[in-house]
């Protein structure tokens, strides 16, 4: 600590490269501070440090993170009380650009593995960026002294020792997300898709919270008695709510009534949620896959012929390839991508849907005859993907009844809570005098595998790898931008990130070879993360790996399709 005092005093009111004499490691009273990256700009990304604590002095007992579940919920309740020490410590900008800033990547309401904050039996790290402060490009020895020897110290001293921290928030925040984690194993034996704690509170605060409504504005959530189901804790006991069962679901019922709220908290249910999010307790499958209208997205080799046959012009839809998706054959192929990463769960909103693709009903079918109707709505082909793939369906629904129909479960939202209609919709829809006719022959069909060529996933831009995240919704990748803004699931700009990595990763590791198909790719790749954690997708070239947050193989998938110079071949 000394030598940094030293150094900084020395180099105080020189040119601000002059910062790049502090890459290293410093022994501090009861921490290590590690300087991995040093920024060659005020303005430039902060640079990138971190701070080890072993575990003899940090003092978080093994029983706090035994299995991979408690592992990921105490990192990231580490991670998330550094963000909050650094807001009650840090001064904030203090100089030109970045100077000052002090960041770690923590979470919002889902609870994620991430690599911001490592814990093992030796040690507990914290990973974070720090602005260096400069005076116009002056280095400011001083004010950076403070940062790194009193504010620095400080917020890991109130963070990352359990002994500053209240233990049974820490272990309340562990046994919750482990609770979720073993609600959605049991889905499966259970023959549900989805579960819903009674008591939940489902609507958020915003359009740009995710934050829950205020308990003394909502309506907390209650199953229907014929769905009730009760479902077994570790540390909770036994817990009761709507066990949404395999198969294909309904969600009707008038506008502003929660349908899409309660749809959006099943499609989010595939993560742990932090105590108080009032989602705590939502738990759906892990392979389910929200499935909207794309229109203009990128296309290429994906058999939509399930869907759509006989466009005009002889256009083959077995292997579908376009720079320009119309809203059907955009949402097709989003389906057959799903199922091609093995999707067990389909969401989707007739709002973000488009309408011809989900229904043809009886008078237009009357009046267009079927020869001249290349699109097979997803009302007669969504039976058919239960039976065939075991993969069930979930649809919010305002505008068409004929779902009625295929629907073996039907739920009707009346102000924001649930009632079962699944008897009174087949007696309405069995004493219709139109019926529609069913368009699909009876079955799905094959999925067909794909393999990415390795050429047309192209990361340089000249002869740098130019890559990078913005946001929830976009990936610069070499000369071309990755549009992400219809993967609903993607909670965190950290996930991109990875999203980014793993692709990288895959190129590098030469899994992405030509010879393995897509999911074969993503197989290898989460392999390699489940054996040596997330970290491994970066290359450590420019420092700690400190803001990847896990994604799933459907996104990385998504990210990888919707490139648009991606050249497969189809088998």
């Amino acid at each position: 600590m000394e030598k940094l005092k030293e150094t900084l005093r020395r180099i105080d009111g020189h040119g601000y490269k002059s910062y790049k004499q502090l890459k290293g490691s410093y022994n501090f009273a009861n921490h290590i501070l590690l300087i991995d990256h040093v920024q060659g700009d005020p303005f430039a990304s902060p640079s990138k440090l971190r701070i080890r604590v072993q575990q003899n002095r940090a003092g978080f007992d093994k029983s706090l993170f035994s299995n991979h579940s408690r592992l990921t919920a105490l990192e990231d309740y580490i991670c998330r009380q550094f963000s909050l020490a650094i807001k009650k410590i840090s001064g904030g900008i203090r100089g030109t650009g970045k100077s000052g800033l002090i960041y770690i990547d923590a979470g919002g309401q889902e609870i994620l593995e991430r690599t911001a904050v490592y814990v093992d039996e030796e040690f507990v790290e914290a990973r974070f960026y720090v602005g260096l402060p400069a005076r116009g490009r002056t280095v400011m020895g001083r004010q950076c002294e403070k940062i790194l020897t009193v504010d620095i110290p400080e917020i890991a001293a109130s963070s990352l020792f359990y002994r500053s921290l209240d233990p049974e928030e820490i272990l309340d925040f562990i046994n919750i997300s482990e609770d979720q984690d073993i609600l959605r194993k049991q889905l499966k034996e259970r023959k549900l898709v989805s579960f819903i704690r009674n008591g939940s509170i489902l609507p958020r605060r915003s359009g740009i919270s995710d934050s829950p409504l205020l308990s003394s504005e909502t309506i907390r959530f209650r199953s229907p008695a014929e769905l009730e189901v009760t479902m077994d804790t570790l540390h909770s006991g036994s817990i009761t709510g709507m066990g949404i069962p395999e198969g294909i679901t309904l969600i009707i019922g008038g506008g502003f009534h929660g349908k899409s709220t309660l749809l959006s908290s099943i499609e989010r249910g595939i993560y742990n949620h932090i105590p108080g999010d009032g989602r705590e307790y939502v738990v759906t499958l892990n392979k389910a896959v929200k499935i909207r209208a794309e229109e203009g997205r990128s296309i290429q080799k994906v058999n939509i012929s399930p869907f759509i046959t006989n466009l005009p012009m002889n256009k083959d839809t077995v292997k579908f390839s376009t720079a320009n998706a119309s809203g059907s054959t955009s949402q097709a192929a989003n389906i057959i991508e799903a199922l091609e990463c093995r999707a067990e769960f389909l969401l989707l909103d007739e709002d973000t849907s488009a309408t011809n693709f989900l229904i043809r009903d009886e008078i237009m079918q009357k009046t267009v005859p079927k020869e001249k109707e290349p699109i097979t709505p997803f009302i007669d082909c969504v039976k058919n993907i239960y039976r065939e793939f075991g993969t069930s369906s979930i649809l919010v629904m305002g505008g068409s009844g004929d779902y009625f129909e295929v629907a073996d479960t039907v739920i009707m939202m009346d102000n924001y809570l649930p009632i079962l209609i699944t008897e009174k919709a087949k007696q309405i829809i069995n004493s219709r005098k139109d019926i529609r006719k069913i368009e699909s022959p009876g079955y799905f069909g094959k999925l067909t595998e794909r393999i990415p060529v390795p050429e047309s996933i192209d990361p340089y831009r000249g002869k740098r790898i130019k890559v990078k995240s913005r946001g929830t919704v976009k990936i610069s990748f070499g000369n071309l931008d990755i549009d992400l803004t219809a993967v609903e699931q993607i909670v965190d700009k950290s996930q991109v990130n990875a999203i980014s990595g793993i692709i990288l990763y895959g190129l590098r590791k030469g899994y992405i070879d030509g010879h393995n198909t897509l999911m074969e790719i993503l197989d290898n790749i989460f392999k390699d993360i489940d054996k040596n954690g997330l970290e491994i997708i970066s290359e450590h070239s420019d420092g700690h790996p400190g803001s990847y947050a896990i994604p799933r193989k459907f996104e990385v998938a998504c990210a990888i399709n919707r490139l648009r110079s991606l050249k497969v071949i189809q088998l």
